[in-house]
């Protein structure tokens, strides 16, 4: 077997099937911060109610969510390009809006579902951070100069999104609303973001981001995160399954008694391949909408033409 040269490292390569972290990084958080799961129950009561009302979501005004991307490598190549960035914003935009041209492929039973969030985001600055840290774990260290990385920018008024090498096989993790200012924001591996540049298929399409800002704006797994089908994300409107779908399923993959139609596995916040995933529902934008206007209220008091930061 060939010797490695001194100082090579062999390339990454994305893992071959999707890993969300946000759960592990939540229960360290509700041990460490018990405020946290307070906050939580309040915003829980909160949907609640919003959800006992009539809520007219083509009324409701535009949000555009300014947002910080920090840039942690290690290695030059995931120093990534502003195009890599860019393309980035541009998928929120579009699945966050209902635009993205696949979710035509909706399920006919679900096309009247699929929502259009209402919710943009606007790039805001771009910092980057040399680290000598090879994989950042759901430590957070990757939000702290001390851990390797780099600390957020104005949490309560941006969405702050760390771009980096992640180890374990995770493609990104975020921090639900209600947690401490210091750590909140969004983890996107650097294989799994944008659709140019290091994003590695399965996953080049930029679903992950959209999968964690989900979880940002108070989202959960559609399969509720337990392992048969006791479990439920709290919305009405997305069927509950068994446990995650991975890869490119055939539809209807039924599940939990759940038939004719089965899992929503195109739903973003399933485990599915970035192909595989298309859409939100109206009651997954309630939820997001009521986390925007009581949980992350800052995101929305700014100016509505605040010029970019230099960067």
């Amino acid at each position: 077997m060939a010797k490695r040269s001194p100082g090579r490292r062999e390339p990454r390569a994305a893992p071959p099937r999707r890993a969300c972290g946000a759960m592990a990084a939540h229960m360290l958080l509700l041990e460490r911060f018990p405020q946290f799961r307070a906050n939580l129950m309040r915003l829980e009561r909160a949907t609640s109610k919003r959800r006992e009302a009539r809520f007219d979501l083509a009324a409701a005004p535009v949000v555009v969510i300014d947002t910080v991307v920090h840039v942690v490598h290690s290695r030059a190549a995931e120093n990534i390009s502003d195009a890599q960035i860019e393309s980035q914003i541009a998928v929120l935009n579009a699945d966050f809006r209902g635009a993205n041209p696949d979710m035509k492929k909706v399920p006919a039973p679900w096309a009247g579902l699929a929502s259009d969030a209402r919710i943009s985001f606007r790039l805001s600055k771009v910092t980057r951070t040399a680290t000598k840290v090879a994989g950042f774990s759901t430590d957070d260290g990757v939000k702290s100069a001390a851990g390797g990385g780099i600390a957020p920018l104005d949490t309560a008024t941006h969405l702050n999104l760390w771009v980096c090498p992640l180890s374990g096989g995770l493609l990104g993790y975020a921090q639900f609303p209600g947690g401490p200012p210091a750590t909140d924001g969004v983890v996107i591996n650097t294989l799994a973001f944008g659709t140019t540049g290091t994003a590695q298929a399965p996953f080049d399409l930029g679903r992950t981001a959209t999968h964690e800002v989900g979880h940002y704006l108070n989202l959960r797994h559609i399969w509720g995160d337990t392992p048969d089908c006791s479990g439920g994300d709290g919305v009405a409107d997305t069927p509950n399954c068994e446990g995650p779908n991975y890869g490119t399923p055939a539809w209807p993959t039924i599940t939990c008694n759940n038939g004719p139609n089965g899992d929503m596995f195109m739903n973003y916040m399933d485990y599915v391949d970035d192909a595989a995933m298309f859409m939100f529902t109206a009651q997954q934008v309630l939820r997001m909408r009521t986390a925007l206007e009581t949980a992350r209220p800052g995101l929305l008091a700014k100016p509505a033409a605040r010029k970019r930061r230099k960067r």
